[in-house]
């Protein structure tokens, strides 16, 4: 039986590494490849070249990524890529499937006359016929329309879809809407024009961010899976149950945090992790709805982290005049810290007095050789240091700094594997190498447009009904209505910003939640409420993540607990207990704006201190095992550290919140004295 580290490389959490045999040479899977080589050739010619303009070139990638989507969903019809390709068509096309493989071949050519047409006449329709349309064009709008509907159904279900068609009805009936969102509504026409025909709508910033900035970084990840960089991460992470008992279940902070931080949904991402990390967990005592929990908010923890931020950062950069990338990096790098800190030590404190540590110390069998750790950690630590180094150096574009990281990762993907071969340190010949990792290679391009054609769906679709809400003015309706529902208090306005933000990011990617809530709820806080503009932004992507935690939807639990087997509530409860500073922390920008200030001096330091130690006392007080002779001594505890934490981490005055720490320091300090500061009892006998 193979050990679990050889488990990780087999696991199946998408690490695809087996080359084509002869019977799949002429396959679904490999037409997908080559459509996926011919399209990075493009985006990084683009991004080296910049040979037109971000809008044509959102036109041309969006059908691109369109058309690449389809082939796949074909593809799983087809048994998965893995035959002939005309049985795999017959396969498709077979019972059960007609119907929604004939829906997706008409929308493959729908797709291909709509961007075939705006593409070749986008001087008239950009530039020279603005705000006018032919009538066939409105006709080939409406019926694009359609098939940005049904791909965005296919792509994330009934609830997006919900949305999505809610934005398209308000902004047709404006006039039937209560009180302030009232609006005249707006025409077909103006609709059609807005969406499709005025090369905005699904054509608009958004997917221009993805197609110039976002892109490539997902191809970097998918070049990052296909090389082994996540079974390093893996691996490494085992290593950690040699020195904390809670080793086993911090694998899934690490991982989780790492992938989650580069493909922009959590929920996708607990998925895709979790299928690994939560039976993993179980295997050696995590219960069931723990488990699920931890893999649920380490994935949740994975968008806010520095520098993709689950490709919020991008979009936060293009928003806010006069704010680059760097800063946004920069801004976002205490928050961060302070909540991977706290999930550490929560994961720490839920998991240890569960985990079987003599069992797990069968994790411990094959170490990793200190040659083959360095090899690798140069191999992916090269291309980081290159983002690094042409971001925060060179401060270059982002798009520049993607092509040359992805040239890094390639180069450095290839290289190794041969120079490890020719130097004899494995048994695999130069040649054997040269092929395999070039099979990686064209597997990591296909496994980027698999990561990237769903955020580029959602983020046209949200795209689409932003321009319409804005047509209609709803974001300044939203202003008034919140200032008059709070009567112009911060502490009311900010927590009904916040519930805002939570049911508008509902069932949806970080990207997309993120990007609505941005333009709908941040400008208030910044015209009526005058927060820093990096505060307010700051406030609402934390708030908007928080989305896939609450229920009753907490569609990203709903994916761990499905994994875990686990009961959907309790999950749920588990889940909210270890990341409940994450509720607290968006109150720090409103009320601390500095530690988002993207200024790294004694102040920020100072609030990231306080800040720190209060989102710890916050998880010592929910989910430290105190063991008191009555209840009401545990429940008195539990308040007066929970409330201690929330004082000094949001209160905005230093001298009070310098007092609950002394206060939270005298507690703590007590119950070291007593011997009652240990996780497992048996500790405190012996």
């Amino acid at each position: 039986m193979s050990g679990p580290e050889e488990q990780v490389a087999d696991a199946d959490i998408g690490f695809e590494r087996e080359q084509p045999g002869d019977a799949e040479l002429v396959s679904l899977r490999n037409v997908l490849i080559i459509c996926s080589v011919v399209f990075w050739l493009g985006i990084m010619w683009y991004a080296y070249a910049l040979p037109m303009s971000r809008a044509l070139l959102a036109v041309l990638f969006l059908g691109a990524i369109l058309e690449m989507y389809i082939l796949t969903e074909l593809m799983a019809m087809g048994g998965g890529g893995r035959g002939h390709l005309v049985p795999e068509l017959k396969q498709a096309f077979g019972p059960g499937n007609r119907l929604h493989a004939t829906l997706l071949t008409l929308s493959a050519v729908d797709i291909l006359i709509t961007t075939v047409y705006i593409g070749w006449n986008f001087q008239a329709l950009y530039v020279e016929r603005a705000g006018r349309a032919l009538p066939h064009e409105y006709v080939m709008a409406a019926v694009f329309s359609l098939v940005m509907i049904y791909l965005t159904w296919r792509s994330f279900g009934r609830t997006f879809l919900a949305v999505v068609l809610i934005g398209f009805a308000y902004g047709r009936f404006g006039a039937f809407a209560p009180g302030p969102l009232q609006h005249g509504g707006l025409g077909v026409d103006r609709i059609l024009r807005t969406v499709v025909i005025s090369v905005d709508g699904f054509y608009g910033f958004l997917t221009q961010l993805v197609a110039a900035w976002i892109a490539l970084f997902l191809l970097y990840a998918g070049l990052l899976k296909a090389y082994g960089a996540f079974d390093l991460i893996m691996r490494l992470a085992f290593r950690s149950a040699k020195y904390i008992d809670s080793g086993i279940a911090q694998t899934a902070v690490l991982s989780s945090a790492v992938i989650g931080s580069v493909n922009g949904s959590q929920t996708a991402n607990a998925g895709m992790t979790g299928s690994f990390t939560i039976p993993l967990m179980k295997r050696y005592g995590v219960k069931p709805e723990t488990a699920g929990g931890i893999e649920a908010v380490a994935s949740t923890a994975g968008q806010v982290l520095p520098p993709v931020m689950g490709a919020g950062a991008f979009i936060m950069a293009s928003l806010i005049p006069g704010i680059t990338y760097v800063d946004v990096i920069v801004a976002g790098l205490i928050p961060a810290a302070i909540l991977s800190l706290t999930i550490f030590v929560a994961v720490h404190y839920v998991a240890a007095p569960q985990l079987d540590n003599t069992s797990a110390e069968s994790l411990l069998g094959d170490k990793l050789p200190r040659s083959e750790f360095a090899s690798e950690s140069l191999k992916y630590g090269i291309p980081l240091a290159v983002l690094i180094y042409k971001l925060g150096i060179q401060q270059v574009t982002v798009g520049t700094a993607a092509l040359w990281t992805t040239a890094a990762m390639l180069l450095t993907g290839i290289l190794f594997p041969i120079v490890h071969a020719a130097a004899g340190t494995n048994e695999e010949s130069p040649v054997g190498a040269l092929k395999r990792t070039l099979w990686e290679t064209l597997d990591g391009c296909r496994e980027g447009v698999v990561v990237l054609a769903p955020v580029a769906i959602i983020l046209a679709a949200i795209n689409g009904v932003v321009d319409i809400l804005t047509a209609t003015g709803v974001p300044t309706a939203i202003s008034l209505t919140l200032l008059d529902l709070s009567g112009g208090v911060l502490i009311v306005a900010a927590i009904l910003s916040m519930i805002i933000c939570i049911v508008l990011g509902l069932g949806m990617p970080t990207t997309a939640s993120y990007t609505i809530v941005a333009l709908l709820v941040a400008p208030t806080l910044i015209s009526q409420f005058f927060l820093p503009e990096l505060a307010s932004h700051f406030f609402v992507f934390y708030a908007a993540i928080l989305a896939g935690l609450t229920p009753p939807i907490a569609t990203c639990v709903a994916v761990a607990c499905g994994i875990a087997g686990a009961d959907f509530w309790r999950s749920c409860v588990e889940a909210i207990k270890i990341s409940a500073p994450l509720f607290v922390l968006p109150f720090v920008f409103v009320y601390h704006p500095d530690i988002v200030s993207a200024e790294l001096n004694m102040a920020t330091a100072q609030i990231g201190i306080l800040a720190m130690l209060g989102a710890v006392a916050i998880i010592h007080g929910i989910n430290f095992p105190f063991r008191f002779d009555s209840r009401v001594q545990v429940l008195g505890a539990r308040v007066v550290f929970f409330v201690g934490g929330v004082i000094t981490m949001v209160y905005p005055t230093f001298l009070i919140q310098a007092g609950a720490v002394g206060v939270l320091a005298i507690l703590y300090g007590s119950q070291v004295a007593t011997g009652q500061a240990s996780l497992r009892p048996a500790e405190v006998e012996g």
